[in-house]
């Protein structure tokens, strides 16, 4: 793709050897006076990684949807997820059952076997979308409640434009607050992916404002944590990493959000970063190469790090987001494993 937008990046890639054979095989970079770049670059499908996810990335580049409504986007992954579920299920099996806790929509996933001091834990997962979707619930949920054998409770969380910020965030804090009549909270866990991740510090943030206790422990899986400025690997890969549509945005003219509404983006819930980060629960951030929240996942965890906390940064090669969706790769067993590994340790810890 070549895109010529006065202040922002221009780039071309060429990303399988067959793409090469028709793209530019000379790499060029120009510059304005800004500092804007108008780039070309040539990458080669990467070593680096297994075979199966060299076969997932060249696979992208054939199968990017385009614009779609809202409505179709819902369509599209209620169909995925459905079938990424079942699929979940079936390589991780455990038993679910649907709960309504504090008024919420709630899966409750259990693992068939779980050790007697794990009954006494329970972890939160907070599903990706994009807040305005679901693309995640038990796809997230099902695996780690196999692997760390502790019960996973899946909020379904009100999604916007109908319910922007800080519904989510509301919604969240009611189910923990029931939770805490049965689990001490070091022994309850929050961990979610891309918009779940936001959503995992923000309600954190918000705990923390309620001077209510923090859980034991955090998973935030390719988040960002300030909704004021653009990470530069949002100017770079769009969501299937370099296929796809890319949206380099003016950091001066932010696009409208239907999650932050008339928020103040710097609001220290919605943005996190802005917040007192001091006394967080330990966490882990996990990232790749090719995220287009890299960028933010890495510099929220530097604010972490300057507040003191306990935090680790895992970042996979040349993956796009939430690659661990999909379990053909054995990265994304490599990534589940840590997660849960990380989880099992910390949660009662």
């Amino acid at each position: 793709m070549k895109t010529h937008t006065a202040g922002l990046l221009v780039i071309f890639l060429a990303t399988s050897l067959a793409a090469q054979s028709s793209a530019p095989q000379k790499d060029s970079a120009t510059f304005d006076p800004d500092g804007t770049a108008h780039i070309t670059r040539v990458v080669p499908m990467p070593t680096t990684i297994s075979p199966e996810a060299r076969t997932w990335l060249e696979s992208l580049t054939r199968n990017t949807p385009g614009p779609e409504s809202l409505a179709e986007r819902r369509a599209r992954t209620d169909e995925w997820r459905a079938k990424d579920s079942a699929e979940a299920r079936r390589l991780f099996p455990v038993n679910v059952e649907e709960l309504n806790i504090a008024g919420v929509r709630t899966d409750t996933i259990t693992p068939l076997s779980m050790p007697e001091s794990n009954r006494k834990r329970v972890l939160i997962n907070l599903h990706g979308g994009g807040f305005n979707s679901d693309s995640g619930s038990l796809i997230e949920g099902v695996p780690i409640a196999n692997l760390a054998k502790i019960k996973v409770v899946s909020v379904y969380y009100r999604l916007a434009p109908e319910n922007p910020f800080p519904a989510p965030v509301d919604d969240v804090v009611a189910v923990y607050r029931e939770l805490l009549k049965t689990y001490k909270p070091r022994n309850i866990g929050i961990f979610g992916t891309s918009a779940g991740a936001i959503l995992t510090a923000e309600v954190t943030v918000r705990l923390k404002q309620l001077g209510l206790p923090l859980p034991g422990a955090l998973g935030i899986f390719s988040a960002l944590a300030d909704f004021s400025q653009v990470g530069d690997a949002r100017q770079l890969f769009a969501l299937n990493g370099f296929p796809g549509q890319l949206q380099p945005t003016d950091p001066n003219h932010l696009p409208d959000n239907e999650y932050v509404g008339k928020t103040d983006r710097k609001d220290p819930v919605l943005s996190p970063f802005y917040a007192d980060l001091h006394g967080l629960p330990p966490s882990l951030l996990v990232t790749s190469t090719r995220d287009l929240l890299l960028s933010d996942t890495a510099i929220f965890h530097r604010a972490l790090l300057r507040a003191g906390n306990d935090s680790q940064l895992v970042v996979f090669e040349a993956l796009p987001h939430a690659f661990w969706y999909h379990f053909q790769l054995p990265e994304t067993r490599e990534a589940l494993e840590l997660m849960a590994k990380f989880l099992n340790e910390r949660v009662g810890h």
